[in-house]
């Protein structure tokens, strides 16, 4: 690194870790308040926030609980290996946006259910807000700084240019591309649909605004929010090229994994200005807490709705219902909790985690589709349709993955060099083998 010691810019400071831990600490505080002081006697108010919540907390809550670590650290790396070509899934989040509010709300919200698989949310909403203020503002310091560093937009710019990252939509009719404006456009649409139109998390915040109007401008501000939070990212990825573009970490092993660099970037940039690390690093696992808090209040619902109503006639009383959605959350906590210690020994499991959700999210579009727009269909004939195009796409995804393990389908990566650097290393020749799946 260039004036400064290696050991250096990849330490924390004690003000980061300072910064870090009273971030963190801000998030506890907010669900202690809801959990413990604020009272949510009625199963309405646990999990839909009574159903009176405001649209702009709704909205950044719906950004920060889409939005994950993978997210943050994928997407810059996705720029930096392979070029711009993924920003163009951008238009499938506006084509979802018009879609979502014509024809899978207002069935939603006019049904007023709590799971979306029937036919203590104010403390996730609160601290998502917190969260995604702290990613937002992450992102923008890094690439107001970075861009500073490294001469301005003009040098990122050509930087980039020059090395073929800035790129057309690819109309590449192949399956086997690896992006093309045909799958990030229409892909895209189906994934953002199906994360937005059928996804417990998102349809329950959806259900907590009073009227359909405000859940409709909810779903335009998560668009505007899910893009402006892409925007930073993507940039974030053209910027660690200009940062680098002579001397790539990966090869000189100073990013030993290509989701450091990101991180690596932070420390190079922001390591000089004590805390500011730490407010990105906060804001990373900020991204985390928000998807897993999320995800443990919806399950509280679907554990409820799905599979405890159904099957036991007992009725609960609001108090046995508060304390058995408190309880489930309590335990998938804990089970969380215990699997990453299990998670982090398994290198392919991110990669396995991936295609299993492609393999059933469409399927599942299908079939809620299907209810919706075709109500004709029996409970058979969506049973069998959605077994049979699960079994299709298994065979699909799956058999793309032997592919590319293989060796029958390759994607190289963007050109990078060492010519530039400054400090002694051992160069690693092969930066990447196989092609990298980023999940949107």
């Amino acid at each position: 690194m260039k004036g400064k010691n290696l050991d250096e810019t990849q330490s924390f400071s004690w003000v980061d870790y300072i910064v870090f831990v009273f971030m963190l600490a801000i998030s506890g505080l907010v669900g202690i308040y809801w959990g413990f002081f604020k009272k949510q006697t009625t199963q309405n108010d646990y999990l839909l926030g009574g159903r009176n919540m405001k649209v702009v907390p709704v909205a950044m809550s719906l950004v920060a609980s889409f939005v994950s670590g993978i997210t943050l650290l994928g997407s810059p790396t996705e720029v930096y290996m392979y070029g711009t070509q993924y920003s163009y899934i951008l238009g499938g989040i506006i084509l979802m946006t018009i879609v979502m509010t014509q024809v899978y709300l207002p069935v939603f919200h006019e049904l007023k259910i709590t799971s979306n698989y029937e036919g203590g949310l104010q403390a996730v909403v609160w601290t998502d807000v917190i969260q995604i203020t702290a990613m937002v503002g992450a992102m923008a310091l890094v690439a107001v700084k970075g861009t500073i560093d490294v001469g301005g937009v003009g040098v990122l710019w050509q930087r980039n240019l020059e090395s073929g990252r800035i790129e057309t939509p690819n109309w590449d009719l192949r399956p086997t591309a690896r992006h093309t404006i045909w799958n990030l456009f229409i892909g895209g649409f189906v994934y953002w649909l199906q994360a937005n139109a059928v996804h417990q998390t998102m349809v329950q915040r959806y259900l907590a605004l009073p009227t359909i109007r405000d859940a409709k401008w909810a779903v335009f501000l998560f668009c505007i929010g899910i893009s402006t939070l892409y925007c930073f990212c993507l940039y974030c990825g053209l910027l660690i090229y200009a940062r680098f573009h002579d001397c790539d970490p990966l090869q000189t092993k100073l990013a030993k994994a290509k989701d450091q660099l990101l991180p690596l970037l932070v420390m190079d940039v922001l390591g000089d200005i004590p805390g500011l690390a730490g407010v990105f690093v906060a804001g990373i696992f900020s991204a985390a807490l928000s998807s897993l808090s999320t995800s443990l209040n919806s399950m509280s619902a679907v554990v409820l709705e799905d599979f405890y109503k159904p099957f036991f006639k007992k009725r609960l009383s609001e108090t046995q219902t508060n304390f058995l959605l408190k309880g489930v959350v309590i335990v998938l906590g804990i089970l969380c909790l215990a699997l990453v210690f299990i998670v982090e020994k398994m290198g392919t499991v991110l990669q396995l985690t991936m295609t299993l959700e492609a393999i059933t999210m469409g399927p599942q579009l299908g079939v809620f589709t299907m209810g919706i727009l075709i109500p004709f269909v029996d409970a058979t004939g969506a049973l069998v349709g959605g077994i049979t195009g699960v079994a299709a796409m298994a065979w699909w995804c799956l058999s793309a993955q032997m592919a590319i393990a293989r060796g029958y389908i390759s994607h190289p990566h963007k050109p990078l060099t060492t010519e530039g650097c400054s400090y002694n290393f051992t160069r690693v020749e092969t930066v990447v083998t196989e092609s990298q799946f980023v999940l949107p």
